[in-house]
């Protein structure tokens, strides 16, 4: 009995390791197949999105490694949770858009974008408006380009160029748009092509707009100094007052915003809702802010039962510039020396680089 058991009991040993051993494990599930976009649109892209179909936003620019060839295909392989039906955009160069909704990406392994698909009217080679006599703003006359959302719930603002198709506006200017269009100083309506490149503590936001919507403008190089005469150019109030630009003047008075916020100066220059995102300017022409807001004097006038004149604020020209080189963009500067220019020379310089922003929601 002995000699019997002990074999049995081997065996019954070697079958208690083995239960306690870990199970192999499952083989991994094989990767979804990629499907492929082709642009067939004929032109180069310079955004692509694809998103599930249902969702409101477009989210981010799949091009992130450079544009979009044409007659090229790009590769995309969602995760398996991501479903089937999918919503594909193309941002052309020259500000057109190619869509196709509730795409079978499971049934159609590559989708083609082309011609045919576009939503928006071209707006590449739009003949050149009569320049605005001096002092106006650009002339509203029918073109090509972007054609406004009569629908949309619609905000503006200003913006300007500082490098070549992109444009520095506020942040808070273009928050929450689904669509962002540009009017440029000879009356041509473009698309922003998204994403933007943001800065939330810095308020500031670089749009990229396609089409040549201006030259850009050149930043301060050297210190600013409490006093200097200052200018902005931009758009206020739009459909009150005029729909061409404005111009105001006024001076820097402190170095610091408010509750001595470094990021910004204080001015006294007037600004209205619609400045947000214009250029302020120095005596010579060259950018030394970015016009970002008032003190809300009502609410002033309730704590201390003065209303207070003139109290305004811009991002601070070096913020900004610090802001596009951390875009990869390198901001034209010079230093500010000699004889300060007349007011209305200042406008000059800003006007043709100056933009009107109309934001969609």
């Amino acid at each position: 009995m002995h000699n019997i058991a002990r074999p049995a009991l081997a065996a019954l040993a070697a079958l208690a390791l083995l239960a306690q051993a870990p199970a192999p494990a499952p083989a991994p599930a094989p990767a979804p197949e990629p499907f492929r976009i082709f642009n067939g649109t004929g032109a180069e892209a310079v955004a692509l999105h694809a998103v599930r179909s249902g969702r409101p936003d477009w989210g981010t620019n799949l091009l992130s490694r450079g544009p979009l060839a044409a007659d090229a295909r790009f590769a995309l392989r969602p995760a398996a949770s991501a479903g089937c039906r999918f919503d594909l955009r193309l941002v052309l160069e020259d500000g057109r858009e190619a869509v196709l909704r509730e795409q079978d990406i499971c049934a159609n392994r590559e989708v083609r974008l082309a011609s045919a698909a576009t939503v928006l009217p071209r707006a590449d080679a739009p003949p050149r408006a009569t320049p605005p006599p001096a002092g106006g703003g650009p002339q509203a006359s029918p073109r090509s380009g972007p054609q406004p959302d009569t629908n949309a719930r619609v905000a503006s603002g200003t913006g300007f160029v500082v490098a070549r198709d992109v444009v520095l506006t506020n942040q808070h200017v273009v928050e929450g748009c689904n669509r962002i269009l540009i009017r440029t100083a000879d009356g041509r309506t473009l698309a922003a092509t998204p994403p933007a490149r943001v800065d939330a503590r810095r308020d500031l936001a670089l749009l990229n707009v396609p089409g040549d919507p201006g030259p850009p403008l050149t930043f301060r190089a050297n210190p600013v100094r409490r006093g200097e005469g200052v200018v902005t150019y931009g758009f206020p109030l739009s459909g009150l007052l005029s729909s061409g630009p404005t111009l105001t003047t006024g001076e820097v008075s402190a170095l610091a915003g408010m509750q001595d916020n470094p990021v910004q100066y204080q001015i006294s220059a007037p600004v209205q809702p619609g400045n947000s995102g214009g250029p302020l300017l120095d005596r010579q022409g060259h950018v030394v802010g970015v016009v970002v807001s008032k003190l809300n004097a009502q609410r002033v006038a309730a704590r201390t039962g003065d209303i207070p004149q003139n109290v305004n604020f811009a991002v601070k020209g070096s913020e900004a510039q610090e802001f596009m080189r951390r875009a990869g963009l390198t901001p034209l500067t010079a230093e500010s020396r000699g004889a300060d220019l007349g007011a209305a020379e200042v406008g000059e310089t800003a006007h043709r680089s100056t933009l009107f922003i109309r934001c969609e929601r």
